[in-house]
């Protein structure tokens, strides 16, 4: 099954752009990929307005940065930084979608996706070109149904 932004529920519904509200780490996010957007922000209070944005805003913010992760490989988050390519950084993300997976309206839709093997086609997959590779979305989130559902992933 295929997520991409743009298809119908549940495939829709369980992107990184989809509005959903939750809380992670003391900070109000109003969408998976306003928190993964932040991460480029070294400035907190910045970081917050960041998590505030939902989808294609975020992405925009993200696109508009004049100064790129890339250079470096380091991403931030609430005054701590990241190496891109280290064990802390997926320790993380996997923190960052259990906050996530905290919003009943978001866990509904990823449930209702059975067994299927999620896949993200338009997502790249090479962490130097990207925050979050295709295996690191679709990857947690087989984790985070499978653990829905007490099983191991």
């Amino acid at each position: 099954m295929d997520i991409r932004s743009k298809l119908p529920y549940p495939e829709g519904n369980i992107t990184n752009f989809y509005p959903y509200f939750f809380i992670f780490d003391g900070v109000e996010c109003a969408s998976m990929e306003g928190l993964l957007q932040s991460f480029l922000e070294k400035d907190e209070d910045i970081q917050k307005k960041v998590c505030k944005m939902v989808g294609f805003e975020a992405k925009l913010w993200a696109q508009l940065r004049a100064k790129s992760w890339k250079d470096e490989g380091k991403l931030y988050w609430k005054g701590k930084e990241y190496d891109r390519f280290g064990p802390e950084y997926q320790e993380l993300l996997d923190r960052a979608y259990e906050a996530l997976a905290q919003n009943e309206d978001f866990m509904n839709a990823l449930l209702i996706t059975g067994n299927e093997i999620l896949t993200h086609s338009i997502g790249k997959k090479d962490p130097q070109e990207t925050i979050l590779t295709e295996f690191e979305f679709c990857s947690r989130l087989m984790r985070t149904r499978a653990k829905a559902r007490g099983r191991n992933y």
